[in-house]
């Protein structure tokens, strides 16, 4: 299988779909999920993976991979998992209360026929009384150890409950994780910019960043995909501690990040996407077994503000356009989509 160019979010579905008829895989969320992963091309050794598989993978190739770059959220067993046990709780909480209901029930029953049994007796005798005290002295205890019993038992369950509640909490938030670099992920970044556009919000104040490495194939090839990564992840924490872990940062494809601005006006945007420009520029990219430096590494960047664009696909594809713009002037810049800008690559 070969990567096409990244998915765009307005026929994201229409291309997974698509590629997944082509190569014969099945229509299972899982493999939806690995198939949009590759096409975004989130991680290089998950695109050498389904290279390797060939054109006719079956669910037990694509299962492995989804274990090996997914295993912690591959999202059809964590829910898959998560649905059977907590059936298997519920079903253990309804045996628990029948149980009970059938102790209590019992109880009562004894307690009704004792009941009438000393109020028909005229005059009960003391050794009579004795044995009715007995045996409900004794039933009464029994009962409450049971009912102590099940108790426990039951807490233990709405533990075990919230043990899956927690474990499915923390695969939502790593489904929207890269995985390389620990930013958030194309999916992440999707809703987040979609966000903008809620007809409860307004698109003022907002800015989109999209930043690309400069001829990071040329490097990928000179050193190897480990090197890439290893600077990917440098690429990733360099942004991070340049912006703030406040702001809002994905990795969105191969070697292409994305930094939402809230609050900000274009002034903003563009002092922020010359900290991480020079931020990155002045970084050392060296292997620290070795000592091999692996040169200067640097950024292109385009910006966006909200207010020019009505929607989250039209302000990536303008910023994208800026992003282009930044690329045809020579790299390590950045660029501010405007009109004219647009009007010269439509021209092109």
């Amino acid at each position: 299988m070969t990567s096409s160019k990244k998915v765009q979010s307005n026929d994201t579905a229409v291309t997974v779909v698509s590629v997944m008829r082509r190569y014969g895989i099945s229509a299972l969320p899982r493999n939806y999920a690995l198939v949009y992963e590759f096409l975004n091309a989130t991680d290089a050794a998950l695109m050498r993976e389904f290279a390797a598989i060939g054109n006719a993978p079956t669910q037990s190739q694509l299962d492995t991979i989804g274990r090996r770059f997914f295993a912690r959220h591959h999202a059809a067993r964590v829910a898959e998992g998560a649905h059977a046990r907590i059936a298997d709780e519920f079903r253990h909480l309804v045996d628990l209360f029948e149980q009970d209901q059938s102790t209590l029930q019992n109880f009562s029953d004894l307690l009704g026929k004792n009941a009438a049994g000393i109020s028909t007796t005229t005059a009960p005798s003391a050794e009579f009384l004795n044995n009715v005290a007995d045996v409900l002295s004794s039933v009464t205890g029994n009962t409450i150890e049971k009912a102590e019993v099940v108790f426990r038992q039951i807490v233990e369950s709405v533990q075990a409950m919230e043990q899956v509640k927690s474990e499915l909490d923390q695969y939502k938030r790593l489904a929207r994780i890269d995985p390389l670099t620990k930013l958030n992920n194309r999916r992440a970044f999707d809703e987040r910019l979609s966000s903008i556009y809620d007809v409860d919000q307004t698109a003022v104040s907002h800015a989109l960043l999209i930043a690309d490495i400069d001829h990071f194939k040329k490097l990928n090839d000179t050193y190897g995909h480990p090197v890439g990564d290893r600077v990917l992840s440098k690429i990733a924490a360099v942004i991070t501690e340049s912006v703030g872990e406040r702001v809002f940062v994905a990795r969105t494809g191969g070697e292409e990040f994305a930094i939402i601005l809230h609050g900000a006006n274009l002034a903003v945007a563009v002092e922020t996407a010359e900290n991480i420009r020079m931020a990155i520029e002045t970084a050392t990219f060296r292997n620290q077994k070795n000592g091999v430096d692996y040169g200067r590494v640097t950024i292109s960047i385009g910006i966006c503000l909200a207010t020019q664009a009505s929607s989250d696909e039209e302000i990536y594809s303008q910023a994208d356009i800026a992003l282009y713009k930044a690329k045809q002037a020579g790299r390590n810049r950045h660029k501010i989509y405007d009109h004219e800008t647009m009007l010269e690559t439509d021209r092109r």
